[in-house]
């Protein structure tokens, strides 16, 4: 029975000969000339204003590690979005060290010999987690740094360049937090690497406006599939794989889980499940986005009527948060606060709410009952991005132009709720757009959905023909 106990990998023992064969007649797979990839530049800028910032002091950056799904089997991998932003690349396991002098070196894993004696020379065909032959080939030092400008060196000397104080990134990598000894700037550190990404840089922006693109065009598959989505018996999850087949083909994948969420499943603000029917009398609220090869998102909602026109209840519901969310945007500008378009739009709901008679007053905040999250996020590498950022840069502080943001007001009428009229309950409503804050207002990125109701039956009707 004992030998049944601990079984381990399910692959047959490698024999002498078959792993003396595997270290033979390999063809050279280097690829000399590589260009530098076009955000390099970029990254660099990054670096040195980083330097400057905590100048004489070792800093640490970790890539991440790869998590566990089930058993053996690993999530997809996904940078650290500081780290991305800082150097491109997008191994795991990678930690980039900026030594006191400011030189900054890329630790990396290189790619797997198939030449070298003992275990080294058999990680290209044994290891699953990272032999080429299981998941791909990884750059060699030498083509890392060709591609992201920046000298690189093994992960086995990573020890050695971690000796003294440094500020790190802690919370990413457990094997990096346990060789160096916290340090009291470690959240001041943290901090500004969420606080250099508010400002959005050209690259930035020009990644941005793609991932708004492609996710308009994911809105539209999802137009064109609801016939068949509303004839599957679970039609939020085709809505979901429709729009998540958009983000694989022009992007890396969904910035975030898509919600779709049919009827009440919409009063539900983060909803994933997706495992509802779609109803032809109810609404159905799609936010989602794509997700960049370069790890920018999106962050877009949709809310549409699954019959191609809205109620007049729906309609109702709909053209308040419309309204709410135009009031949003017309304050958006360099040195407005940026708590100041969430009240711009909650004064619309409230007085909305006030005069629907469900509710006595519009001060206060009793409003917050049907519509309790904030009504927009900064947004780039996160799709909550800059999270970190001291509430005086970000939460507190003002807009300013270079910075990407999303507006979305919401009502969410619950259907249990008893203080409202029975012909609201159930209905969920949330207008998402991303906007860019430019040097005298804000431009619309995701101008290409339409927003208006009457655009928005005009807009399905041609697309389901």
């Amino acid at each position: 029975m004992t030998d049944q106990l601990n079984t381990g990998s399910h692959d047959l023992p490698i024999s002498d000969a078959l792993a003396d064969f595997m270290t033979e007649s390999w063809a050279d797979t280097s690829r000399p000339g590589l260009a530098p990839l076009p955000l390099a530049a970029y990254t660099a800028k990054r670096r040195a204003a980083l330097t400057q910032r905590f100048p004489g002091e070792r800093l640490v950056i970790p890539s991440g590690t790869l998590k566990v799904r089930s058993n053996d089997s690993d999530y997809r991998f996904r940078a650290h979005s500081a780290f991305a932003y800082l150097t491109g690349s997008q191994e795991p396991d990678d930690v980039l060290v900026i030594a006191p002098s400011g030189a900054a070196t890329l630790f990396t894993r290189p790619r797997s010999p198939r030449s070298a004696e003992g275990a080294a020379g058999q990680e290209f065909y044994r290891d699953r987690r990272y032999g080429e032959f299981w998941v791909g080939a990884r750059p060699t030092l030498e083509e890392a740094e060709a591609l992201y400008q920046i000298e690189c060196a093994p992960t086995d000397r990573l020890r050695d360049a971690l000796t003294g104080p440094a500020r790190v990134l802690r919370g990413v990598d457990p094997t990096v937090d346990v060789q160096v000894a916290p340090h009291d700037g470690d959240a001041e550190f943290a901090s500004f690497l969420s606080e250099m990404r508010l400002i959005k840089d050209e690259w930035e922006v020009a990644e941005l406006q793609h991932a708004v693109d492609a996710t308009g065009r994911g809105f539209e598959d999802v137009v064109r599939a609801l016939p068949q989505a509303l004839a599957h018996p679970r039609g939020e999850r085709y809505v979901e794989g429709v729009f998540g087949l958009r983000a694989r083909l022009e992007g890396n994948a969904v910035g975030y889980d898509t919600i779709a969420a049919s009827g009440a499943h919409a009063c539900v603000l983060h909803w994933i499940r997706n495992d509802g029917r779609l109803n032809g009398d109810e609404l159905l609220l799609l936010d989602a986005g794509v997700e960049t090869d370069n790890l920018y998102t999106a962050d877009i909602t949709r809310t549409l009527p699954l019959s191609g026109r809205f109620s007049p209840i729906q309609r109702q519901v709909y053209e308040l948060v419309y309204e709410a969310q135009n009031a949003a945007m017309e304050v958006l500008r360099p040195g407005a606060r940026f708590r100041d378009f969430h009240r711009a739009a909650m004064a619309v709901i409230a007085e909305g709410l006030r005069e629907w008679g469900v509710l006595k007053s519009a001060e206060g905040d009793l409003h917050r009952r049907y519509t309790l999250c904030s009504s927009g996020h900064m947004l780039g590498l996160d799709v909550h991005d800059c999270a970190k950022a001291r509430a005086s840069a970000y939460l507190d502080g003002v807009l300013e132009a270079g910075q990407v943001l999303t507006v979305e007001p919401g009502l969410y009428l619950q259907p249990d709720d008893l203080t409202l009229p029975p012909e609201f309950r159930g209905i969920g409503v949330r207008i998402e757009d991303d906007l860019i804050i430019t040097e005298d207002g804000a431009r619309l990125m995701s101008s290409g959905l339409p927003r208006h109701p009457d655009e928005i039956e005009s807009w399905m009707g041609v697309l389901l023909g």
